[in-house]
């Protein structure tokens, strides 16, 4: 487990298109399908990374809370699936049904998007305005396995209520840490 920091996308960035297969679904969707009056949440996540799995749980638990609020969310998962098979679409479906995922699961095969995005680890969160402007990226929380810091989730939730307030997001934000997106050679 390479231990990575995302790359932190330029601030006010418009949301890169994708259409990708929904591995929970079976259909395509865009970002205009998942994008919310509020604004919208792309996560590059995985099946495998401890540091995803280390706060799966509390993703999925904010998703919920701020979906009801006019906010969209989506999670790409962009690992090379031929040397990680524990990230294959089939693997994916089974891990968006175990926690109960509210969102789509979206299998991005030619790592086009996760480049697009900038991302670099898994979990990378980025937020995007009603503009679809990039207004944060980075961290969760400070959690990570081992740290003893409790997954709270409260960077993506100050940003995610400030965003359904109308209010200015703090532009002091940190990169997310994990695992490295697991690039094809």
């Amino acid at each position: 487990m390479a231990k990575t920091e995302s790359t932190m996308m330029p601030l006010g960035t418009v949301a890169p298109a994708f259409s990708l297969p929904d591995t929970i679904s079976g259909k395509n969707k865009s970002f205009a399908d998942i994008k919310a009056d509020k604004g919208t949440v792309v996560m590059f996540i995985c099946n495998h990374c401890p540091y995803v799995i280390h706060v799966q749980e509390k993703v999925v638990e904010l998703a919920k809370e701020y979906q009801n609020q006019g906010v969209g969310f989506v999670a790409i998962s962009s690992n090379d699936v031929k040397n990680y098979p524990d990230d294959s679409p089939e693997l994916m479906n089974a891990h968006a049904e175990k926690y109960g995922f509210s969102f789509p699961y979206l299998y991005d095969e030619s790592q086009d998007i996760a480049q697009a995005y900038q991302a670099a680890c898994t979990p990378d969160f980025f937020v995007f305005n009603s503009k679809d402007e990039c207004v944060y990226r980075g961290r969760m929380d400070g959690a990570t396995p081992g740290n003893n810091v409790p997954v709270t989730g409260d960077d993506l939730s100050m940003v995610l209520s400030s965003l359904v307030a109308g209010l200015p997001i703090d532009s002091e934000q940190h990169p997310s840490v994990g695992c490295g997106i697991k690039w094809k050679n």
